[in-house]
């Protein structure tokens, strides 16, 4: 049976729908990060944000890359952080070619995998 306006019914349901899903469904984004070099290796700092909605979807690893695609270092997030966005975490320690001047940082959610974002970072060397 027909009933005038279900179309537009409809519509404004999957709108509401998909306007309240994407609040909770995003990738993890990287919002900053830093290198300081201590010695032979490297510091990093990396800062993301992530709609965290507890241990069954959070932002879960982020990790240095080299430009050819080498992992250099990973920093395993052990636990959400509902009430801390965005949030900072540090992995010192990396082993740095010296060859390399910048590296690739990327970040990681428990459902969504790896996010299409990449961060780029030159080196101060």
């Amino acid at each position: 049976m027909y009933v005038p306006g279900m179309k537009l019914s409809n519509a404004l349901l999957f709108a509401a729908l998909a306007i309240a899903t994407s609040a909770y469904a995003d990738e993890v984004e990287i919002v900053d990060a830093t290198a300081r070099q201590a010695g032979d290796t490297w510091s990093f700092s990396v800062t993301l944000k992530h709609g965290d909605t507890g241990w069954d979807h959070y932002a879960d690893l982020w990790q240095v890359y080299s430009p050819g695609g080498d992992l250099l270092g990973e920093r395993v997030l052990h636990h959400p952080h509902v009430e801390e966005q965005p949030f900072t975490r540090s992995l010192s320690g990396v082993s740095i070619p010296d060859d390399l001047n910048e590296v690739i940082i990327r970040a990681r959610d428990s459902v969504h995998g790896v996010s299409g974002q990449e961060l780029r970072i030159t080196l101060p060397r």
